[in-house]
């Protein structure tokens, strides 16, 4: 059997079982104080009736003792089933009046006592009642009165056979009640929870100041999640340092980058100079993307932001095509002519689109065409006419320093994690395309300013 991982469904399968063993419980009670309550009627009852007959128990003028019975009461122990009982009888055991054919006692063993509760077998019949005590003239006299329980009243037995059934009955349908009161309390007990785990699937590493709310968490919660949010402080100090540490390097390794540079004027070997001066600018280009993505990572987007993306399409294609016409490629911007606006920080999305269109330049092939395709709903598309990219890469390619020829110069393997961050913390989404003829499209989707709405 799978283990129960919902805290909901533990608590209500455990309710299940106490409300069933309480209702059990309270049954059997039930049925044993009703057994009870019906005995003590029943008692109550005999002695009312043997202290009717003791009223009526008189001694006559012969100095013997003398019964008359009222009519109600002699039709009570008339009844043709025999279900009432009585008989009078002195110290010795004598019967001196009795409601049977027999003449017989009712109890022929008695506690002589003033009242006693007392009960027969006969035959197959169980008479019980109760023994009064009455005193004539200085003589002992015992009213005995009894029911035979075998011709007790019909809805009594009903009563009594039937409680239990009768009650589990109606336990069914007051336990789904008392379920569906308890998953409504239930469900709005764990509200916090599920609110938490809302907000918990916001925090990673581009959000990592995302703290989960503990004010109004269960008492048992509550330590649980302030140990998490000290956890998460303590990862966002440790990527702030990180972070900071990336930045401060690229600005350390600014200086002596330029300082190299200007003695390599004074080497005479101008072949060991062209060389030397390819490494500095592989360098130098590394040094600039790890400070732009240090920049990047910090970078925080105001919601109310907008930016032309069309304007800035047009400056980044004009600051591309001088390198691409240098390495026979040519650069084209297709769309209408109006402004494109979708909401974002103009500077982020210059450089996102800046990091595209680099690296299309980059591969795409001599002697063809560099194409920026915008769109009125705010999607930009940079299509090159490159050897593509396989299914099995296309995420590995937003990894960091992530290369396909690790080989080949001028790549840091950073520019498209940066387009990835600055994606992400705009709330858009790119995705990569086979060309038909050949080639890839890079395609990011903005969200659109269309007359105030998205």
């Amino acid at each position: 059997m799978r283990p129960l991982n919902s805290i909901l469904s533990r608590v209500v399968v455990l309710h299940i079982v106490a409300v069933a063993i309480t209702s059990l419980a309270m049954c059997i009670a039930l049925s044993w104080l009703l057994n009870r309550a019906t005995d003590n009627i029943h008692d109550e009852a005999m002695r009312k009736q043997a202290t009717a007959i003791a009223s009526h128990l008189r001694m006559g003028a012969d100095g013997k003792p003398a019964l008359q019975l009222p009519p109600d009461l002699q039709g009570i122990y008339s009844q043709p089933y025999n279900r009432y009982l009585y008989a009078v009888v002195d110290e010795n055991g004598t019967v001196l009046f009795s409601s049977q054919a027999n003449h017989a006692p009712v109890f022929s063993d008695w506690a002589k006592t003033d009242l006693s509760l007392d009960e027969a077998r006969r035959g197959d019949a169980t008479i019980s009642g109760v023994s009064l005590r009455k005193n004539l003239d200085g003589k002992d006299f015992w009213i005995q009165t009894g029911e035979n329980l075998s011709n007790r009243d019909a809805l009594t037995d009903d009563i009594t056979r039937g409680f239990f059934r009768e009650v589990g009955w109606i336990t069914v349908p007051i336990l789904l009640i008392l379920l569906v009161i308890d998953i409504a309390i239930f469900r709005r007990a764990l509200r916090p929870l599920r609110h938490a785990s809302l907000v918990a699937q916001n925090i990673g590493p581009t959000r990592t100041d995302v703290r989960l709310p503990a004010d109004n968490m269960p008492l048992e919660i509550k330590p649980l999640m302030m140990a998490v949010n000290r956890a998460l402080d303590r990862l966002d100090e440790g990527f702030r340092v990180q972070r900071e540490f990336a930045a401060d390097a690229a600005h350390e390794l600014r200086t002596p980058l330029t300082v190299i540079r200007t003695r390599l004027d004074l080497v005479g070997n101008q072949e060991l100079v062209a060389s030397l001066r390819r490494d500095l600018d592989s360098i130098s280009h590394l040094v600039n993307q790890l400070l732009e993505f240090a920049e990047v990572e910090t970078a925080e987007i105001s919601p109310d932001e907008i930016a032309d993306l069309r304007e800035i399409c047009e400056n980044v294609a004009a600051f591309v095509a001088p390198l691409a016409i240098s390495q026979r490629k040519t650069v084209a911007l297709t769309g209408g002519e109006e402004p494109v606006l979708v909401f974002g920080n103009r500077e982020m999305i210059r450089r996102a689109v800046l990091n595209l269109a680099n690296n299309a330049v980059e591969y795409t092939a001599e002697g063809t065409t560099v194409e920026f395709l915008i769109q009125r709903d705010g999607t930009l598309g940079i299509k090159d006419a490159g050897s593509g990219i396989s299914p099995d890469e296309r995420e590995l390619i937003f990894q960091r320093f992530w290369r396909r020829d690790r080989k080949r110069s001028g790549s840091t393997g950073l520019g498209l994690s940066i387009v990835r961050r600055i994606v992400d913390i705009h709330d858009a989404s790119i995705r990569i395309e086979d060309n038909p003829t050949g080639g890839t499209t890079f395609t990011v989707a903005f969200r659109a300013y269309l007359d105030g709405t998205l």
